[in-house]
């Protein structure tokens, strides 16, 4: 496995600030570097480096199962999780997935998007009844969680009280414009003095 860019939870949390700043613009340009090449997609990706490196620094991903919503921003967990040495193959036959892929130690197969907290109430229901003491991760972003498909699972997560972790990538990009009250919502939330307190100091 290489060393790079692959990381385990301990090996993160031994890294300083600068350290982590730096794990991320290496990823950056390897990420840049393959999908000049191979295609892929490349702003959702440069755009979620910092989030999933926080991913695989506060939960385990050798243990937790962490699902990405579409999963087209998986580049930098593939990396982390140790692919490095064939992620050159990246979208090429018989090569790395440009999604998440159950053959490649994920747990789902994904593509379509406002999947990902159904998949996790579905974890959560595995791990409840094989005992295991496990949180499902789910990514999701602001433009998928518009649609009816998230809130019918944050319905039945919300009823049945599963340990589970929602991640919100609020960086109002979407193929369409965000719309409706939730995405109202967060645009002003984000403009309170709180937030963008908050948002200096980390």
């Amino acid at each position: 496995m290489s060393k790079k860019f692959a990381h385990t939870q301990e090996e993160l949390e031994k890294l300083s600030l600068k350290e982590l700043e730096n794990l991320a613009a290496s990823i950056r340009e390897k990420i840049i570097q393959v999908v000049s090449k191979n295609g892929g997609h490349l702003s959702s990706n440069l755009g979620a480096v910092e989030l999933s490196i926080a991913m695989h620094l506060v939960f385990d991903a050798k243990k937790d199962p962490f699902i990405f919503d579409v999963s087209h921003q998986s580049y930098t967990h593939k990396l982390l999780s140790g692919k490095e040495e064939i992620f050159d193959t990246l979208r090429q036959i018989n090569g790395l997935s440009g999604y998440t892929k159950p053959s490649e130690g994920d747990y789902f197969v994904a593509g379509h998007s406002s999947t990902s907290i159904s998949l996790a109430v579905g974890a959560c229901k595995a791990i409840a009844l094989k005992g295991e003491k496990r949180i499902p991760v789910a990514l999701i972003g602001d433009g998928a969680l518009s649609a009816g498909m998230a809130y019918e699972a944050l319905n039945e997560l919300g009823d049945s009280k599963f340990p589970c972790v929602i991640l919100l990538n609020d960086n109002e990009m979407s193929i369409s414009k965000p719309i409706g009250a939730i995405s109202k919502y967060l645009s002003q939330a984000m403009a309170t003095q709180f937030y963008q307190s908050f948002k200096k100091r980390i």
